[in-house]
């Protein structure tokens, strides 16, 4: 009978004990939760409890093990303690990343709701990114040293390569300087402020809103919904455009080819008319002015301003087609034309004839007998 009581007692009392301090825990964590509102920390430390009870349940086994007093037990002795050592600092390390990723999430939902600048909260999200991320890569990498470790074999193993740290450590730079140069990249963009997630940039031509940003590489997402994944050290070694950098307003043109007769005053009152009426535009300012002129046109800029990249886009796109609208219907002649009709002769109905050529010869006579026109070397 006690063959059969002292390990269900085993299990059933590690079993009965995780859960009731898994219990515990999510109440003491729901209660104060419930009195400091405040403080959003509690209640992602509940997320912790998934968590908790492997890891607890795995400890009190661990040490418990062996009093279980089955054969198996005492036969597979080692393996068993050394699977439960293996399970007990794996779910360790996913309880401390856990723990950690709710503490920096409280700091920045802190942060986002008592800061009204937008750049600085997307530059604080950037940097508590890339430092979960390194939380996540340190205590990974330690859980699997320590998971190693655990073997014998290991062991020898790791003090030969203690004892050659020097020349490896040379080589694994070498091997790996890419990978270590997009390490330091990473981190010169989250704590150097030069990018952050919800920036709008250009790279490579390529117009996109920056989605992820990693210890490696990083996504830009198009207007067009694709994803460029380019590597962090592109950023930190080559130009490019960062339309977000000091704010995210910006100021847009749209160029129109008119006729010269085009009634400039008019196209500036339609304008104010058009911006009245787009509810993308931000009211900050506007403008209509004639900035170029050629001998068959000339060209129109009209300037306005708008919240964010995309809504400088939906007014752009809005003021170029309302106002080639409202001057086809109202104003047809103001659009751009090309002649086509020949050109009016001169005076006495002859051209001029080329230096060193006798004019009205039959060599410059066309079949209608007019005199055919000079060449202007443009074919």
């Amino acid at each position: 009978m006690e063959s059969v009581l002292r390990p269900l007692v085993v299990v059933g009392g590690s079993v009965v004990i995780t859960l009731l301090v898994g219990w515990l825990v999510d109440l003491l964590l729901r209660r104060t939760d419930g009195r400091h509102h405040e403080t959003p920390l509690w209640g992602l430390l509940r997320r912790c409890r998934v968590p908790l009870q492997p890891t607890l349940g795995t400890a009190l086994l661990r040490g418990s093990y062996t009093r279980t007093g089955l054969d198996v037990v005492g036969d597979h002795r080692e393996g068993i303690g050394r699977f439960l050592t293996l399970a007990l600092i794996g779910t360790s390390a996913w309880l401390v990343v856990r723990i950690a990723t709710a503490v920096v999430d409280s700091v920045y939902a802190r942060y986002a709701a008592s800061t009204r600048d937008p750049a600085r909260v997307r530059r604080v999200r950037t940097q508590v990114t890339l430092i979960q991320r390194v939380v996540t890569a340190v205590v990974a990498t330690v859980a699997v040293g320590a998971m190693l470790l655990t073997f014998p074999a290991m062991r020898t193993f790791g003090a030969s390569m203690l004892a050659s740290a020097g020349v490896l450590g040379i080589v694994a730079g070498i091997a790996a300087q890419s990978t270590l140069g997009n390490l330091f990249a990473g981190l010169q963009i989250a704590f150097g402020d030069m990018v952050r997630i919800g920036d709008t940039v250009v790279v490579d031509g390529e117009w996109g809103t920056i989605e992820e940003i990693t210890l490696t590489f990083l996504t830009v997402r198009t207007w067009d919904e694709r994803r460029i994944t380019m590597p962090v050290s592109y950023f930190t070694g080559k130009p490019f455009e960062n339309w977000s950098r000091g704010g995210a307003q910006m100021t847009g043109s749209v160029f129109l080819h008119l006729d010269h007769s085009a009634p400039v005053a008019a196209m500036r009152e339609q304008l104010r008319a058009i911006l009245g009426e787009c509810a993308a535009w931000d009211g900050r300012d506007w403008s209509l002015a004639v900035t170029d002129t050629t001998p068959s046109t000339i060209q129109v800029r009209a300037m306005v301003t708008a919240k964010d990249a995309d809504d400088i886009w939906t007014v752009r796109c809005a003021v170029r087609e309302q106002l080639i609208g409202w001057l086809r219907d109202h104003h047809p002649y103001a659009l751009p034309r090309i002649a086509t009709a020949p050109a009016a002769p001169p005076p006495g109905d002859e051209w001029p004839s080329p230096p060193g050529t006798a004019a009205g010869g039959p060599a410059d006579r066309t079949p209608a007998g007019r005199v055919r026109s000079p060449r202007t070397g443009r074919g």
